[in-house]
């Protein structure tokens, strides 16, 4: 397995053979979340580029720990940068749906990509589509959670890592998030796995 913190550490010395292999590790998630957040593949390409860029201008910040969850902080900042110059419509406000702050829905597991690389998400499908587009409804921070939970599968310790959220907030957060994709998912059922389809009673 790739010692990555030995190899940042390494980077940081001025070893640009260490730095490289780390981009080759981390390109395809960090092109993949960039995706999803931006909706586009250039974009996503663009703010790829420019986070590990960033990542190597400002590797003397680097502390030890996950190089990984260093680097796709850098990369959500990236992109939650180029929202920002894009200056988007807002899009509506998440209404609240669940009665605690701790509740959560469960999470669908046809959602997650495991091998995440540029190739497979621009294949088109969809499904693909779908999900992409109920996504890009949302708030940028509840897209980051179900992005980062539900499609990559890391664990809320890990997202922690990566965004500098709270655990609590991350909970909340990725609860109303689901309701939201959920929600919006309905508009595609025919193709959703039956089991994840509103039946005429409302219930799933």
């Amino acid at each position: 397995m790739m010692d990555e913190i030995a190899l940042a550490l390494s980077a940081q010395q001025g070893d640009l053979d260490a730095f490289n292999r780390l981009v080759l590790e981390f390109q395809d998630l960090a092109f993949n979340i960039a995706f999803r957040m931006l909706g586009d593949p250039d974009a996503a390409a663009d703010a790829t580029q420019s986070a590990f860029i960033a990542a190597f201008k400002h590797l003397s910040s680097y502390r030890g720990g996950s190089f990984k969850s260093w680097v796709l902080r850098i990369v959500t900042n990236t992109c939650y940068d180029e929202l920002r110059r894009q200056k988007r419509r807002p899009t509506t406000p998440l209404e609240p749906v669940l009665d605690g702050e701790d509740e959560e829905i469960e999470s669908p597991q046809w959602l997650r990509d495991d091998s995440p690389s540029p190739e497979s998400m621009l294949e088109s499908s969809e499904l693909e589509d779908a999900i992409q587009e109920c996504l890009q409804t949302m708030k940028h921070d509840f897209r980051l959670m179900v992005i980062m939970v539900d499609i990559h599968g890391m664990d809320y310790q890990e997202v922690a890592d990566n965004t500098g959220v709270p655990l609590g907030t991350i909970k909340s957060r990725l609860a109303r998030a689901r309701a939201k994709l959920r929600d919006c998912l309905q508009y595609f059922r025919e193709l959703l796995p039956h089991n994840y389809r509103h039946d005429s009673e409302g219930n799933q």
